[in-house]
């Protein structure tokens, strides 16, 4: 199997069935099944888990919105004029709490947690079952899968709105929002009990979380809390992986090459699982039906919808020679097609006029030249790079860090994109260093914008761009929350919404 397949049925909104193809599925009726009743094996405990990863591919996530959303406000991406009118506003931070985009995106990963939930709400029961049914370790091993998706959502989540409501039980009754320390008091305690409970990446079914995900994450929470010791301890523990070879980065992006030497976490699409549900309501947000393929692609593609493309002042920030920005864009003679065919000035032409290049990562012209909708390139949400850059910044902004190995592990990732390494070794110029690298090598991977709010360099990174220090580093609780939800009031929205 080349990668997870998720068949969800509706059980009290958080339950779904799984299978690896459809003559392993269990065909009971969902509206029979009730927790007392469905943990009796290792197949019911694995399709609550498998659950409980739908919602990252509902367009409200990683099949279609959180993209642009998070590339225009990062200024990773611009709004070709076609750009549809809920995505603009992330370009110029207009949106407000009616956004559409907003609703999903909140909605997505809710229903998330509310899946993983239903995993841990039923951990007795799971325990219970004996180990001739199902192993210790691997009873371990599902709970710890719950564990890092109830933690990765709101990972998602606090990140966009800050203080939250927090449910560590399934629940039908709406919570008041608690501060946003406590939710990461959560995260980093389900990121601890996953890193300790998960399986390796090499004992592991690709696309699964892992131990090394776990600790990849819990490291990436710590970094965001400034806990740089910390951090430091959890990225340590991400070992097996190596970047791709000098002249492979493209190998991050395909589709033939996923799960490589350098992925730790992918979000999962296989359109040979099923898309007819990709466009139903279902497909915003419920993760339910057949909806394994992302529009990246055919949105993204110049030579397809082209609804955004790469501004000038990232394309400025590669340095002469970068390997990276050959494999991050197409350009006027780039080849594509397995190298048959050659782009032409007019290949990125708009009714705005000509762009100077269009985006080549998670495009599927390398190998064809019909984007066709449907793509089934996963979205690689942490890769071995990452872990390089964050240790750098960790060894660089803690107390009695070594500058001389932060610039050590920024060495590594410039030296693949075949880029000496000179750098001062003070506390300022390794800062420096660090974010020019994670531009390049993160664009078009919605990396940006969460890392300028963190370093507060915002109001300078987003001059010009109607960022409103103050305001648009959160967004707007969604409408739809604050008027069903008794415990949330609009007058309880962020600042300035």
């Amino acid at each position: 199997m080349k990668k997870i397949k998720h068949i969800v049925a509706a059980l009290l909104g958080v339950f779904a069935m799984n299978s690896c193809d459809t003559s392993d599925l269990e065909l009971t009726n969902p509206n029979t099944l009730s927790p007392e009743t469905f943990f009796k094996t290792e197949a019911q405990v694995e399709s609550s888990v498998n659950a409980a990863y739908a919602n990252l591919q509902t367009r409200g996530l990683y099949a279609r919105n959180l993209a642009f959303a998070m590339d225009l406000m990062g200024q990773d991406a611009a709004g070709n004029p076609q750009l549809e009118g809920n995505k603009k506003p992330f370009q110029d931070f207009s949106f407000n709490a009616g956004n559409d985009i907003i609703q999903y995106y909140w909605e997505s990963c809710f229903l998330g947690i509310s899946r993983a939930n239903f995993v841990l709400d039923n951990e007795a029961k799971i325990n219970a079952l004996p180990n001739a049914t199902l192993s210790q370790e691997r009873k371990n091993k599902f709970l710890g899968e719950a564990h890092f998706l109830r933690a990765y959502y709101y990972f998602l989540l606090v990140n966009r709105f800050g203080d939250l409501p927090i449910y560590k039980t399934g629940t039908i009754t709406g919570a008041a929002r608690s501060p946003k320390a406590e939710v990461y008091n959560l995260i980093r305690a389900d990121f601890e009990f996953a890193s300790q409970n998960l399986l390796s990446k090499t004992a592991e079914q690709k696309g699964r979380a892992t131990k090394e995900a776990a600790y990849a994450y819990l490291g990436k929470v710590l970094l965001y809390e400034k806990k740089y010791d910390l951090a430091l301890t959890a990225l340590n523990n991400v070992t097996g992986f190596s970047l791709e070879d000098k002249g492979s980065f493209y190998n991050n992006f395909m589709e033939e090459t996923e799960h490589g030497k350098e992925s730790i976490y992918e979000i999962e699409f296989n359109e040979n699982n099923g898309t007819g549900n990709k466009w139903d309501d279902a497909g915003n947000s419920g993760g339910t039906g057949f909806a394994e393929s992302t529009l990246r692609g055919q949105e993204y593609g110049n030579l397809s919808w082209f609804n955004v493309y790469p501004p000038d002042g990232l394309l400025n920030s590669f340095e002469p020679g970068d390997l990276r920005f050959g494999d991050t864009f197409y350009v006027p003679g780039s080849t594509y097609v397995n190298g048959t065919l050659t782009m032409t000035a007019q290949n990125f032409n708009t009714s705005a006029g000509l762009r100077k290049a269009g985006w080549k990562k998670y495009q599927n012209y390398y190998k064809k030249e019909d984007e066709a909708v449907q793509s089934s390139i996963n979205f690689k949400v942490m890769r071995y790079a990452d872990v390089l850059l964050m240790k750098a910044e960790c060894e660089n902004q803690r107390d009695g860090g070594s500058q001389t190995a932060a610039i050590a592990y920024i060495a590594q990732v410039r030296d693949r994109a075949g880029l000496t390494t000179t750098i001062a070794p003070t506390k300022d110029a390794v800062f420096a260093a660090i974010v020019h690298e994670r531009k390049v090598e993160f664009a078009g991977e919605q990396s940006r914008f969460d890392d300028v709010i963190r370093w507060g360099n915002a109001s300078v990174e987003l001059a010009g761009t109607g960022f409103q220090p103050g305001k648009n580093e959160l967004w707007p609780i969604p409408n739809r929350e604050t008027s069903s939800n008794p415990n949330i009031k609009p007058s309880d929205n962020n600042p300035g919404y």
